[in-house]
């Protein structure tokens, strides 16, 4: 029987996307940021940019392939930041500071129509609810489900940051799963990625898992094999999930 519905960050809980122009308004906050705390750039807007998006692609080098997630205040010095050498003591003191910035400034997040709807009718229902998410802040997750409202709904938040692993590894998974005491054949996955969240479940063991579509699906999944695991249902509504639900577990739907 299926007893508890994991949620992607996201992509899945929330629409999000970034363009040229919430790209140009993080480097300026960052600027900001630095220049607060007394760290100069030494360059102008231009170079600032090319040497934080440099930073950043190297770390996406390293990170993706290993499925593995540093925190703050070594991604800051050792990656993002690494071409400015700045003081590491004080880079390292705003780190998540920065990190959080960068989550909700270089993206745009907005919760998804029907979420907390959803999130009552499975609540209701008895199904236990959690989150497992990638993200280089250790508490933007957190702070955003408080934000939204639904933070109460989530047993458990588990966090690529904290725990030191990335979607797709298994480990991530089954921390979570640790935490929720549940074991696999009870969980459902619901994610905007087959490369992180469709393949990450169903090789951790996941009963089902279910993909609903985003901004960043089709870059995120680029490369993916033809061969690769598959969701179980594909949604455009996230609450689409719910009737769903009741066909697979009809003794927990209303009466």
């Amino acid at each position: 029987m299926l007893t508890t519905v994991l949620f992607d960050m996201g992509g899945t809980l929330e629409d999000i996307w970034n363009n040229k122009e919430t790209q140009a308004e993080v480097m300026v906050k960052l600027q900001e940021t630095l220049r607060a705390h007394g760290l100069e750039p030494g360059c102008d807007a231009a170079e600032f940019d090319r040497r934080v998006m440099a930073g950043l692609k190297a770390y996406k080098n390293w990170s993706e392939p290993a499925m593995r997630e540093l925190k703050p205040e070594e991604i800051w010095p050792d990656f993002y930041l690494k071409e400015f050498g700045f003081d590491r003591e004080k880079l390292e003191a705003i780190a998540e500071e920065l990190a959080n910035l960068w989550e909700v400034t270089y993206y745009h997040r907005e919760l998804r129509p029907g979420v907390e709807e959803m999130l009552q009718a499975l609540q209701s229902r008895g199904y236990h609810l959690g989150v497992i998410s990638n993200n280089a802040s250790l508490y933007n997750v957190f702070n955003v489900l408080e934000d939204y409202g639904i933070r109460k709904y989530m047993e458990d938040v588990t966090v690529s940051s904290v725990t030191g692993y990335r979607k797709p590894h298994q480990e991530l998974f089954r921390i979570s799963m640790h935490q929720m005491q549940v074991v696999p054949a009870e969980c459902v996955y619901v994610g905007d990625t087959v490369s992180r969240d469709i393949i990450g479940s169903k090789r951790a063991g996941f009963a089902k898992a279910v993909q609903i579509g985003s901004y960043l699906s089709a870059e995120k999944d680029a490369g993916v094999a033809a061969d690769a695991e598959k969701p179980d249902l594909v949604i455009s509504d996230i609450r689409d999930i719910v009737p769903w639900l009741d066909e697979i577990n009809p003794q927990l739907a209303p009466k």
